[in-house]
């Protein structure tokens, strides 16, 4: 544990030094800066308490903790119907493993091939994948944290299908090549019996039979295995006698075939839409044929082709007409007909309609067997987007209410939050108002998927994770002890009027798509005061109440314009005079190849808001209700620039929010505009740097926002097609990877990822052509960060934030410690807000007191100090006005200000003060009751408080202590030189305070506070796309999440204590369960209805009988999964067991490889020993002289 006492490592300094001047450290990459004094703690002399930092490295460790979510692009699915869980595979190699509530494991391949085909071994807690880079591979599921125990990759041959049978334990694999191969599942090694593509088929046949499209064994007779083929072929081997029985053909590619349980038929679905239906009596021809979907013609001809038929199953009941269920097969004459499952049940045909395509579906049964009547109970159809699943006990297939949370992406996740430790009595409020919003309709049976056993474990703490959305949704979900379940959703569109169809020229939007997209959202859980910032430039102040209301909603107007011109500038005779309009497009010319300029349409708009809010009376359920509305307007004909900051107190009563313009404060109790101001005005007369003057604002001739109007691909057309999407909108951003020279940034703090720029401080700008200084002036009057053709912005375009740069600019920037990533002053004309904080602090130098203060960072690395005069007393606060003056109090860092934290003098986090929670629509409020409750947390007086606190700053440089009231600068950290932070937090973990980062170069790092000795630094998450860095959030308790996938959200953790008690956090996928006993055949069944001997496999195919397969056919490879196994097992004798059988496996793979050798050895003795022996018979009767 290591004390600092500050006065005497600031002893000798004094208070006038120049705040931020000191700090040099020359770090470089994530974590290497260095950590130094730049000041004293206070007045020469004052004593000051040691602070004791009891965190140190060794309570950090980063590890992924659990992924929640829609698996993203799935291929794959499979079902143990005896543990009853779920297993789905994905493009990217990911496996999914579901069973009850709570019970979600994932697992990644780590060649990241696709997962063709999942195969569980029944009730034996494994599972074979098969993937896209021909390799199988075995994963145990009996450790919680499953791993791979065996890899088998095909080096020739192309695999195409897979079959293990119920209790065996080999497995068949078809290939591209038409053969099929047998595979041990103990040992993972091939087989020497191979059926061969051409055994297979009938000699005269002159064409090849195509890939194995499907492998099953017959339920009536172990020993023989129906090969379909594409080309619709079908042959019924005989493993015994190693020749085909029967063979069938038909004229349609088959895509799948399917059983009676009797194994006396079996049917095929065909690429035409046909279902064909043969008896293996008569395999000449099928004895049914159906096209489901096909019109019957009157000639009596064959009905009309349809859509290929996917996959079907062909399941039989006991009680009733056996079911018949296929994906595909509609008629060609629909095309805008959604993908839909049918099923046919007797005469009966019932089609059921997705939202999404099919990927894959299973029919869930009573029995594993597959010689019984199957009983099929229901369907669970894996789509594109969804997983539903369908109960088939009911004859109007209702669907079951899904417990998982998989669907987080039903509109695009736009911006996430994370509050670990949150109070208690959340989440079944929260709870209790989203309760009544749940549909109807649903099964009433439970859930099928229901294996593998989960508990609480020891973590027992509130957490909730909150997530904007491109349709203006925001959702609360309780995210306690590694799960996820959905608490209430706010729809924040709802508070304004829906725009009708053709009336988008119209209006004011400067967003297409997505206009209620959520940006920013800010919410004080222990008043239950939300806030959201939307993509159209609005702020939404929501209050939470039990009840429900039937009100107006109040709406303010705020203009909030720089009013600053640039320079003017003589425009290069090389560059065309634009239009005012379409001037302020950058270098339109060097971006797509051809200047647009836009008609005009109407007339300039002024004090427009982009939407419009609810006039009328509108009805609130209760939960979070609209308290205010506050909407930026146009300004002479320029459209409002995102909002970039957001702040709300409920013990104040006030919200901030900023862009690149400027700052907004607003009363949201007396619903007033306390404050509107460019970001130049705040510092007053403390601006420490020389601004020259402006020209005046120049009268414009055409309306700014024409070319607002347009679609992105006007202006980028090979932009937008890399990142625009239509219903993915932000959140998949990174599928399609943007290489462009168009995206490359110009800033020097910017990390070119991909060609994605994503600095904070950067702006898209064309690398084959310099912009022109007429140019960068044009662009900087839209503002920084945001390029100029607004309208087109939509929620898949958002950046992160925002400040921007030019590499002309740069050679121009102010000389003092400024950021290096802030364009020159003089030609920078905004200053993005890019951080807000409301504490109790002191605001001027040497104040006696703490006071009401609004923090404000900019993207710039200035840090301004504005003082809040509220009314003395709660019985004039909605009366008396609240003053918002600047203090004159200017701080500097080295680029954009991502956070603030205030600790008191004895470096603990000191809370903001809130107003405690009490219903505004109860009915139960008297006089008395209506009193507000405040918590402060900063008492003025300076017995209680201390007579200094310390004010924690980071940037997206380096991160900054300073004593307060005498404002020196106690230690500085420069955090990375070559890269830039996208995220960073002021949290608690194990009763301490310490301030995480996630660099956009992948590191997470922590630091001591206030020392900011570095404690962490880990190279974790290379920033591949936008939504890793929009979406990555820390909190409390060392936890942290960001979105993995479109559709995924990946939480981790950085403690060191929560890493070891994970294993008791994860579910279990396996638990014993009994294995169901077959079903008494009877006498005359079992000697008349199948084969009368048993079928021995391990004779048949084991290396005795079958010899050993041809080694360059395929290579066996060693998992680690064993391993992994032995430090998820727990302590003591499972663990020594389980090492034993390592070392055995071990041991008995070393002596196989022994015997091999040893084979091989006698074979060459052999060979060496014959070719002597025929030497020796020879020359055996030949003379000396008749050599």
């Amino acid at each position: 544990m290591k004390k600092f006492n500050f006065r005497k490592v600031l002893d000798g300094l004094t208070a006038s030094s120049p705040v931020g001047s000191s700090g040099g450290g020359s770090g470089s990459g994530a974590g290497g800066g260095s950590v130094h004094p730049g000041g004293t703690a206070g007045a020469a002399g004052t004593p000051r308490e040691e602070i004791q930092e009891t965190l140190t490295s060794d309570y950090f460790q980063i590890c992924k903790t659990v992924r929640h979510g829609f698996p993203y692009l799935p291929t794959a699915l499979a079902f143990d119907p005896v543990q009853k869980i779920l297993a789905i595979g994905t493009r990217t190699g990911a496996i999914r493993i579901l069973g009850r509530p709570g019970v979600d494991c994932y697992c990644q391949h780590e060649s990241g091939a696709a997962v063709l085909q999942l195969q569980f071994l029944i009730n034996e807690g494994a599972l074979v994948s098969a993937c896209a880079d021909d390799a199988l591979h075995l994963w145990n599921l009996r450790q919680k944290r499953p791993a791979v125990l065996h890899s088998l990759k095909f080096n020739r041959e192309r695999i195409t299908y897979c079959h293990l049978p119920f209790q065996s334990k080999w497995l068949y694999v078809g290939t591209e090549r038409g053969n099929t191969h047998i595979v041990n599942i103990e040992s993972f090694i091939l087989s020497g019996y191979v059926i061969m593509w051409n055994k297979a088929i009938e000699l005269s046949t002159k064409t090849h039979p195509g890939p194995v499209v499907h492998l099953s064994d017959s339920p009536r007779d172990e020993g023989k295995l129906l090969i379909g083929y594409e080309n619709g072929t079908i042959v019924f081997w005989d493993l015994r006698s190693k020749r085909a029985d029967l063979r069938a053909y038909y004229d349609e590619a088959i895509h799948s075939v399917a059983w009676h349980h009797e194994g006396k038929q079996f049917m095929c679905s065909h690429s035409d839409g046909s279902l064909t239906l043969w008896n293996l009596k008569s395999p000449n021809r099928p004895f049914q044929t159906t096209i489901p979907h096909g019109k019957v013609q009157r000639d009596g001809k064959k009905p009309e082709s349809c859509k290929p038929i996917l996959k079907v199953e062909y399941k039989t009941c006991k009680n009733s007409e056996p079911f018949v269920i296929f994906s595909g097969g509609l008629s060609y004459d629909k095309p805008c007909r959604r993908p839909s499952l049918t099923i046919m049940h007797g005469k009966a045909i019932t089609v059921l309609e997705m939202d999404h395509p099919i990927v894959d579906f299973l029919t869930l049964c009573e029995t594993p067997y597959p010689n019984e009547f199957q009983e099929p109970y229901a369907v669970v159809v894996l789509l594109e987007k969804d997983l539903i699943v369908v109960d088939l006990t009911q004859s109007n297939f209702p669907i079951f209410e899904n417990p998982y949370p998989i669907d987080i992406h039903e509109s695009p996740v736009t911006c996430t939050e994370y509050f670990a430790d949150c109070p208690p009595d959340l989440i079944p409020v929260l709870y209790s108002v989203g309760a009544k919003h749940k549909k109807q309709g649903y099964s009433n049976k439970e859930w099928p998927i229901s294996g593998g056993a989960w508990n609480l474990g020891a973590q027992t703490y509130p957490e909730i994770i909150i997530t904007g959305h491109a349709d203006g949704s925001v959702k609360f979900w309780d995210a306690s002890a590694i799960t996820l379940q959905m608490l209430y959703k706010l729809k924040t569109s709802k508070v304004f009027e829906k725009q009708k169809v053709g009336e988008g020229k119209a209006t004011a939007e400067i967003v297409e798509e997505d206009p209620f997209a959520v940006q920013m959202m800010y919410w004080c859980p222990e008043s239950r005061i939300f806030c959201v910032a939307g993509v159209s430039a609005y702020v939404i102040v929501y209050k939470f109440s039990k009840h429900e209301v039937n009100t107006e909603i109040a709406s303010l107007e705020v203009r909030l314009q720089c009013e600053v011109e640039d320079i003017i500038t003589p425009e290069p005779e090389t560059n065309p005079p634009f239009p005012d309009a379409s001037s302020q497009l950058p270098s339109l010319k060097s971006l797509s190849g051809s200047t647009n300029t836009v008609a005009c349409e109407g007339t300039m708009k002024d004090s427009i808001p982009c939407l419009s809010v609810k006039a009328r009376p509108v009805r609130m359920p209760p939960g979070y209700q609209a308290d205010l509305v506050i909407q930026l307007v146009w300004v002479d004909g320029e459209p409002p620039q995102q909002i970039t900051s957001l702040a709300v107190n409920s013990a104040y009563g006030l919200v901030a929010f900023g862009n690149c313009n400027g700052l907004a404060v607003v009363d949201f109790m007396q619903k007033t505009v306390l404050l509107s101001m460019g970001t130049l005005d705040l510092y007053g007369s403390s601006d420490p740097y020389q601004r020259q003057p402006r020209s005046p604002r120049k009268s414009r001739q055409f309306a700014a926002d024409n070319f607002c109007m347009r679609g992105l691909s006007n202006f980028y057309p090979d932009l937008t097609k890399r990142i625009r999407t239509s219903y993915q909108s932000l959140t998949e951003l990174s599928d399609s990877p943007v290489s462009l020279e168009l995206e490359r940034c110009k800033s020097p703090t910017s990390d070119h990822v991909n060609g994605h720029c994503t600095s904070p401080t950067s702006q898209s700008c064309s690398s084959g052509k310099r912009l022109s200084s007429a140019d960068v002036s044009r662009a900087n009057r839209r503002g920084p960060g945001r390029p100029p053709f607004r309208k087109a912005q939509s929620a898949a375009c958002m950046e992160i934030s925002l400040p921007v740069t030019t590499e002309e600019n740069r050679e121009n920037s102010f000389s003092r410690s400024r950021s290096s990533s802030v364009s020159s002053i003089d030609r920078d004309s905004k200053e993005a807000i890019t951080a807000l904080y409301f504490m109790e602090s002191f605001a001027r130098k040497n104040d006696s007191a703490v006071s009401s203060c609004l923090w404000v960072g900019t993207g710039l690395g200035m840090v301004i100090i504005l003082s809040l005069n509220l009314p003395a007393s709660d019985d004039l606060r909605q009366s008396e006005p609240v003053m918002v003056s600047p203090s004159g109090t200017v701080l500097t860092l080295k680029g954009a200000v991502l956070t603030f934290a205030c600790l008191d003098c004895m470096g603990t986090l000191t809370h903001r003060p809130y107003e405690v929670w009490r219903d505004p629509h109860s009915a139960d409020d008297g006089d008395k009751t209506r009193k507000r409750k405040l918590v402060m947390h900063s008492p003025s007086s300076s017995q209680d408080m201390g007579d200094h606190q310390f004010a924690v700053i980071c940037s997206e440089k380096q991160a900054k202590v300073f004593s307060l009231p005498s404002q020196t600068c106690l230690y500085v950290h420069n955090i990375t030189e070559t890269s830039f932070l996208l995220r960073a937090d002021v949290v608690t973990l194990c009763n301490s305070v310490c301030l995480a980062c996630f660099c956009a170069n992948g590191h997470i790092m922590t630091l001591s506070l206030p020392s900011l000795r570095p404690l962490l630094d880990i190279n974790y998450l290379p920033v591949t796309d936008m939504r890793i860095a929009r979406t990555f959030c820390f909190t409390n308790e060392g936890q942290a999440l960001y979105l993995s996938s479109p559709t995924e959200i990946q939480r981790l953790t950085y403690s060191q204590e929560m890493c070891d008690n994970l294993q008791d956090m994860l579910g279990d996928l396996f638990t014993p369960v009994e294995t169901p006993e077959a079903q008494n055949r009877g006498f005359l069944k079992g000697l008349f209805g199948g084969s009368g001997q048993a079928f021995d496999r391990e004779e048949l195919f084991g290396e005795a009988t079958a010899g050993k397969a041809s080694r360059s056919l395929a290579q066996h490879i060693p998992g680690s999964g064993g391993i992994e196994g032995v430090r998820g097992a727990a302590g003591g004798v499972i663990g020594d067991l389980t090492r034993a059988r390592i070392a055995l496996d071990e041991r008995g793979q070393k002596l196989g490889e022994l015997d091999e050798r040893t084979a091989s050895m006698m074979a060459s003795a052999e060979a060496f020993s014959k070719h002597a022996h025929e030497v020796m018979l020879k020359y055996k009767d030949k003379k000396w002289y008749q050599f």
